[in-house]
């Protein structure tokens, strides 16, 4: 009888907790993929089964797939400096022997990262102005002024410059994780490794990298989780121009949403993306149970 009671008492403390996931994130789920099935004039409410037919229009919208690519292109990038280039940073900080030159460079690495994307994106709007801008600027004081250019105005440089204020506004955060993980690697390890007159670049390949790959796993699989949905930066710096070059998934789905009154669309848009991170978490789930270090 104590044990019949023990477990309702336990279920009284889950069923609310169950019954808020339910109501806030899967009835949503669920109801998104409804809407999917719609097409919705959201100003006037006027709503008409169309079954698949936006997953139809999906495989024929040339945007789609280029803000598809950009996100792709968006997570490659990111893997490259906000995972391997961050790792090899910290693993550079943690090396240096003064405490205080070690917390110093983490603290000035990190500042980038405590500073909004919003607020981020609008700086490097102003830093990539072709004519007031600081960039072009700068290329003129060093002689190399024929490469200014209108960063965000052409469809070449656009996409890329987004792509390089987000890797500076994350890379800190990323070399921070890094460095706690380098941290918790045992000191005796390093100095077995010392005295087997191993030098430092094959410390970090043979000591470090196994040790931080359980995080190296976890980053890498945050990292492409976060490029699937990328939205601010792109939102703020060129709201998806030019001609539709900078175009994310985040970004379409809510033009085809909200300006262009296609909400069975953007739904559609917004069933992929899911479909995608969950892909994602469910990889980084699996990676992170192989992968477990332990020591």
């Amino acid at each position: 009888m104590r044990t019949i009671f023990h477990r309702a008492l336990g279920l009284a403390w889950v069923i609310p907790a169950l019954a808020l996931v339910g109501v806030f994130v899967y009835l949503p789920l669920v109801q998104n993929f409804g809407f999917s099935t719609l097409k919705w004039d959201i100003y006037s409410g006027s709503q008409e089964y169309i079954g698949l037919e936006n997953y139809r229009k999906l495989l024929d919208d040339p945007v789609f797939w280029s803000s598809f690519g950009n996100n792709l292109l968006y997570a490659v990038v990111s893997i490259v400096f906000q995972v391997f280039g961050a790792l090899l940073l910290a693993a550079l900080i943690e090396s240096i022997r003064s405490e205080r030159w070690r917390r110093g460079l983490r603290a000035v690495y990190f500042i980038p990262s405590a500073i909004s994307l919003t607020v981020a994106g609008l700086l490097f709007y102003f830093i990539y102005e072709p004519n007031l801008g600081l960039l072009n600027h700068a290329l003129e004081a060093v002689g190399l002024g024929q490469f200014g250019q209108s960063w965000l105005g052409q469809e070449s440089t656009a996409m890329f410059a987004i792509i390089a204020m987000s890797q500076w506004q994350g890379f800190g955060y990323s070399t921070l994780l890094f460095a706690v993980a380098i941290q918790r690697i045992p000191s005796e390890i390093y100095g077995a490794a010392a005295i087997d007159g191993t030098g430092p670049v094959r410390r970090f390949v043979h000591v470090t990298l196994p040790l931080v790959r359980e995080m190296t796993g976890l980053m890498t699989m945050v990292t492409i989780s976060g490029a699937f949905q990328v939205f601010n930066e792109v939102m703020v710096m060129t709201s998806g121009g030019p001609d539709n070059s900078t175009q994310v998934l985040g970004t379409w789905l809510y033009r085809s949403g909200f300006v262009r009154n296609n909400f069975g669309y953007a739904a559609a848009i917004a069933t992929v993306l899911f479909v995608i991170t969950l892909g994602v978490a469910m990889a980084q789930l699996w990676v992170t149970r192989r992968r477990r270090v332990e020591w």
